[in-house]
């Protein structure tokens, strides 16, 4: 898994924090001290899967002694009954850090599964499914690696890895008589050729204008695919193209037909729905 594990460590744990506080009171109350189990994590759909060391870093965190083996690789594709992991160790730590891990795991297997579904629809074009920042603050880089393990790419990971000049950038600049051709220019000054420099534009005549300025990427905003066409047409491959604003599974083969290099998705973060999984406890 290519998260540092510093990061991960720290989301783990904030995430037991909020839900453990200072105690599982009903396991505490309830469970033996000496007990143990094995519990295996089944999905109960269909799914891609992405999380599952996600899974057992929160049992690291909560008892190192308890084991966590796994049993399907990342970006595999399981069907419904599929046994994802086993925990076995005490009874009183596998079940405080159910709900943590479940929670994580089935989100990051949503997200996995809504993006080899977008992937998909792309059919026998090459245009790559791009993610977007509309992601859970606080699990970017979770949501990310999950986009990843479904066959999608990864867009710029927040404000400071690369510059994006957007509609509100570019009406805060007229307002002071700076056009788009001069906003890519001062943008490429500012950080030098080893930065992307990405403009949003809205007519095919502001992406040829980006394209001429320089711009390392465009991003073409709810466009129909016609207009995509033509901006397409218009850039003649200089520089690479994305497409993007309401795109819909239902939509998308037409827009990768257009001959872009990329439709971003925010619905592969925002939207996606948590795989069923469940954590079930064999008899002892």
């Amino acid at each position: 898994m290519d998260i540092p594990q510093q990061m991960l460590e720290e989301i783990v744990h904030r995430a037991l924090r909020e839900d453990v506080g200072d105690g599982d009171r009903t396991t505490l109350a309830l469970i033996p001290a000496e007990a143990q189990t094995t519990a295996h994590v089944v999905t109960r759909e269909a799914a891609v899967v992405a999380g599952l060391p996600v899974l057992a870093a929160v049992y690291a965190a909560v008892d190192a002694a308890v084991r966590v083996t796994l049993h399907v690789a990342e970006g595999a594709r399981v069907t419904a009954g599929a046994t994802l992991a086993t925990v076995q160790g005490s009874a009183r730590s596998i079940l405080t850090g159910e709900r943590v891990a479940l929670n994580l795991t089935q989100r990051m297997c949503g997200i996995a599964t809504q993006t080899t579904r977008y992937v998909a629809a792309v059919g026998n074009h090459s245009t790559r499914i791009l993610d977007t920042r509309k992601t859970t603050p606080g699990l970017r880089v979770l949501e990310k690696y999950a986009v990843r393990m479904g066959g999608g790419v990864n867009h710029r990971f927040g404000l400071y890895d690369a510059i994006m000049i957007k509609d509100n950038h570019l009406a805060l600049l007229a307002a002071h008589g700076i056009g788009l051709a001069a906003a890519v220019q001062r943008a490429k000054a500012s950080v030098g050729p080893l930065v992307c420099v990405e403009v949003e534009v809205e007519t095919v005549e502001d992406a040829r204008i980006a394209a001429e300025a320089g711009a390392d990427l465009i991003l073409l905003d709810n466009m129909p695919p016609a207009l995509l066409r033509e901006a397409v047409a218009a850039v003649g491959g200089r520089v690479p193209l994305e497409a993007s604003g309401g795109i819909t599974l239902e939509t998308i083969p037409a827009v990768a037909a257009t001959g872009v290099d990329f439709i971003s998705v925010g619905a592969l973060t925002h939207s996606a729905r948590a795989v069923d999984l469940s954590m079930e406890f064999a008899a002892q």
